[in-house]
């Protein structure tokens, strides 16, 4: 086995004393650094939180709260402590939520995770991820840069562009959602090109189904699964034991009770709750809104640290598709714009394993014209394409629902 740095094998327990040492640190030094945890963590001592106890106590930054908070202090909601003139670039996430690179290159710990899906110094990684308002591209090539690979920009879309420049480039692995990629490589095999330069992959922004990484690996491409935020960067990993998802050795990973902050048992299923030790932008359990839980054991691949079980779903009803998060908000701004609707719901699901999402309306009978309407806002204000279904008024469960997530995977 080979591993990015020591810290992967330490003793757990060492691990722990490390975790709560920098805990009472970073509590300290937020409290003193932004507004937003001066307010927050106000009365509390930060060198009384060198507990699991202790840690459980602080309150929870939840990431659905982050709109409203940015909206009373912009941009950053008062969490930021590097001033955002310093910053190297400032991203915006669907909500509108605004994030910061700092000045560290790999301020999101990219380089382990790349590592562990087998890029090395001196590898060409195209990557896929959007470079367009949201950081998914930038954390990606953060990690690259520090672990010594160069980058291709391949962005989004463009099929025949990315399959001409992996024909023509040969890079050695790729990064960007799974779904993209085997739209590359379909695209490629009807072109009758040779993209076979490609041998590993690292994706993110989705899940993988299991028929996606056995059709991948079939056509000689090794796929291991990132679990990472636009906020936090890299939070877990997969290795080559293809058993849970190591969690990044740079933060402090909970699996709380969802709606309560109340940590569950080992193996229960609950909310992923993150402390970060970025020194510009500081997050103490910030509730992320994922489900998962903690595997029992350590990995057969001997790391160390503890495993997460995968994406489960959503706490709260946002959720994820291709890669971009879509906001119970968002419908709502949808329904506005269309005052004829009675009720709305955003079903996501993912026949053959492509996500889909299909907007349910229920609007009188005559209304079926707005269908381009829909479709137009739908795209706008979400960034990505969708359906639209009718059906008359009473058509929808009345349960409060707004956004449905039935992938089955």
């Amino acid at each position: 086995m080979s591993y990015y740095d020591p810290l992967e094998t330490r003793d757990p327990d060492e691990r722990e004393a490390d975790l709560m040492d920098k805990l009472a640190r970073q509590v300290a030094h937020a409290k003193e650094t932004t507004h937003y945890y001066f307010q927050a963590l106000a009365g509390i001592n930060p060198f009384d939180c060198a507990t699991r106890e202790a840690l459980a106590a602080l309150p929870l930054t939840r990431k659905r709260d982050l709109i409203e908070l940015q909206k009373k202090h912009p941009p950053f909601g008062g969490l930021n402590a590097l001033a955002r003139a310093k910053a190297k670039r400032v991203f915006a996430s669907p909500g509108p939520i605004y994030e910061m690179q700092g000045t560290d290159i790999d301020p999101w710990r990219m380089a382990r995770v790349l590592y562990a899906a087998g890029f090395r110094h001196g590898d060409l990684i195209h990557n896929c991820f959007s470079y367009h308002f949201t950081p998914g591209a930038f954390i990606f090539e953060g990690g690259a840069r520090k672990l010594g690979c160069s980058v291709f920009p391949g962005g989004t879309g463009q099929t025949e562009q990315q399959v001409q420049a992996i024909v023509d480039l040969r890079p050695d692995g790729y990064v960007g959602t799974p779904s993209f990629l085997r739209i590359i490589i379909e695209k490629a095999e009807e072109m009758g090109a040779d993209v076979s330069s490609l041998k590993k992959a690292c994706v993110s922004g989705e899940a993988l189904p299991g028929v996606t990484r056995d059709w991948l690996r079939e056509r000689g491409i090794t796929v291991r699964q990132c679990y990472a935020t636009a906020d936090i960067g890299a939070i877990a990993y997969e290795t080559e034991a293809e058993a849970g998802l190591v969690v990044e050795e740079g933060l402090l990973v909970e699996i709380v009770r969802p709606g309560t902050g109340d940590p569950v048992e080992p193996g229960e299923v609950g909310e992923v709750v993150v402390t970060t030790f970025n020194p510009d932008y500081p997050l103490i359990r910030f509730a992320t809104g994922d489900l998962s839980a903690i595997l029992p054991g350590r990995s057969p691949c001997g790391r160390s640290n503890i495993r997460l079980k995968g994406w489960l779903g959503r706490a709260d009803q946002t959720t994820k598709v291709k890669g971009m998060f879509v906001h119970p908000e968002q419908v709502a701004d949808i329904a506005r714009r269309h005052p004829e609707i009675h009720r709305l719901r955003l079903v996501v699901d993912n026949p053959g394993g492509q996500d889909r999402m299909t907007l349910h309306c229920e609007i009188e009978a005559g209304a079926e014209a707005l269908d381009k309407a829909l479709l137009a806002s739908l795209r706008e204000v979400t960034k990505l394409r969708g359906e639209v279904a009718f059906c008359a008024p009473g058509g929808l469960p009345n349960d409060g629902k707004v956004i449905e997530d039935s992938r089955v995977y």
